[in-house]
């Protein structure tokens, strides 16, 4: 829910292209292609999903060799059963070695998905997209 939400948003922003994909099916290409990325997953144990961290050892090899390449304005977003910071810390800890710049607070969900919640997704998603349009990130 809460990735379709953002998704929306960035779709409601002229001239923008939305891919969402689950981490498994993400590739290198992808990021290389996009303008923008919104990282979204659960809490799991107190950590990210482990096909988020899948996603990232991917990608990471050849990334790291060419960094000037791949900077990217991101975001996070964590539905947590917990309370979502571990998960959130370790997320932004590898993005930096990406290298991918924060633009946007993250948004941590702990407990039931509101509407309030989905309404943050949709902003964060249409701001990142708007920021992306203007070339401002």
């Amino acid at each position: 829910m809460m990735a379709e939400s953002v998704a929306k948003g960035a779709a409601s922003v002229d001239n923008i292209v939305v891919n969402l994909k689950t981490a498994a099916d993400t590739t290198l290409e992808d990021i290389r292609n996009c303008g923008g990325i919104v990282i979204g997953s659960p809490e799991y144990f107190g950590y990210m999903a482990g096909m988020i961290k899948d996603f990232f050892d991917r990608t990471y090899e050849f990334v790291k060799n060419n960094k000037k390449e791949f900077h990217r304005p991101y975001t996070v977003f964590i539905s947590a059963g917990n309370d979502g910071r571990n998960a959130l810390n370790q997320i932004e800890r590898i993005c930096l070695g990406f290298p991918f710049r924060k633009v946007y607070e993250p948004i941590i969900s702990r407990g039931n998905i509101t509407k309030g919640i989905l309404n943050k997704c949709f902003d964060m998603g249409q701001t990142i997209a708007a920021g992306c349009d203007f070339g401002i990130y």
